[in-house]
């Protein structure tokens, strides 16, 4: 990484770094190998930008931010804003991006709170769609898919290979498992399951994501063993802790069994139903 410092109208061009004359880069940024920054951007003082980043005309990115390499940022995206939350009083807090992430247009993301962990966290290999909000303290896996205009409220989990159609809300603290789809329009106000399908206002259980598991390629067992933990909370009227139990009971031990009971009983809202 290196810091570059230099009045608008200069153009650098250094260790295959393009800066476009416009751009507005503060003293103290690190800027790694091959990153292309375009006309209008403009760099906070504290963000750093892996190799091959590349920053679409007028976005802002600023906060203590880190973007992982090959991330592309699109057009007026503002990355790494301080909260939309009233208890944010300029506390340190950060924001993480992995790699290969694209980041379209107008999208908003915010750094964390105190009273969240200070911490924003997105991973790799992510589409955030234009209009997207990803606001304070949320955690994001790798591979999800965030369709337009997708409203994520503040300390939102969200697990890997997760998609989000288009102009769908989650309420603050929800938490989406592993490869969770969300229908176009929904508004989600209790935890998702692993594999679980959603859709309305307010969302509920609409099936399983029978499309992203034959996609992760899961064994006949596992794929077996996902729909009988499924049936055992929407179809026999259990409650959760009685699903555990009989998940525990009559589903062989796995990695995938385990995510799924470990969800079950870190839900603080309830699950959709």
């Amino acid at each position: 990484m290196q810091n570059y410092e230099f009045d608008r109208g200069n153009a650098v061009q250094k260790n295959e770094v393009t800066i476009h004359p416009t751009a507005l880069i503060a003293k103290g940024a690190e800027i790694g190998r091959g990153v292309k920054i375009g006309p209008n951007v403009v760099i906070g003082p504290r963000v750093v930008l892996g190799d091959e980043v590349d920053i679409g005309a007028g976005a802002v990115i600023d906060g203590h931010t880190q973007i992982g390499p090959r991330s592309k940022i699109f057009s007026y995206a503002t990355v790494g804003s301080i909260p939309q939350d009233l208890k944010y009083s300029g506390e340190e807090a950060s924001l993480t991006i992995g790699s290969d992430n694209r980041i379209r247009e107008y999208v908003n993301i915010s750094i964390g709170t105190e009273g969240g962990g200070g911490k924003t966290v997105i991973g790799n290999d992510n589409l955030i769609m234009a209009f997207s909000h990803i606001a304070h303290d949320c955690l994001i896996g790798n591979h999800c898919i965030i369709a337009n205009s997708v409203q994520i409220a503040g300390h939102v989990v969200i697990g890997d290979g997760a998609v989000f159609g288009g102009m769908s809300g989650a309420h603050q603290f929800c938490r989406f498992g592993e490869l969770v789809m969300v229908g176009a329009a929904a508004v989600v106000v209790q935890d998702v399951p692993p594999f679980c399908m959603v859709q309305g206002d307010r969302a509920s259980i609409n099936g399983l994501n029978v499309v992203g598991i034959r996609r992760a390629k899961f064994t006949v067992d596992i794929v077996k063993d996902i729909k009988t933990m499924y049936r055992f909370i929407y179809s026999e009227n259990l409650t959760i802790e009685d699903a555990v139990q009989k998940i525990e009971a009559e589903v062989k031990s796995s990695d995938i069994r385990d995510k799924f009971v470990k969800f079950l009983n870190e839900s603080e809202r309830g699950l959709c139903r």
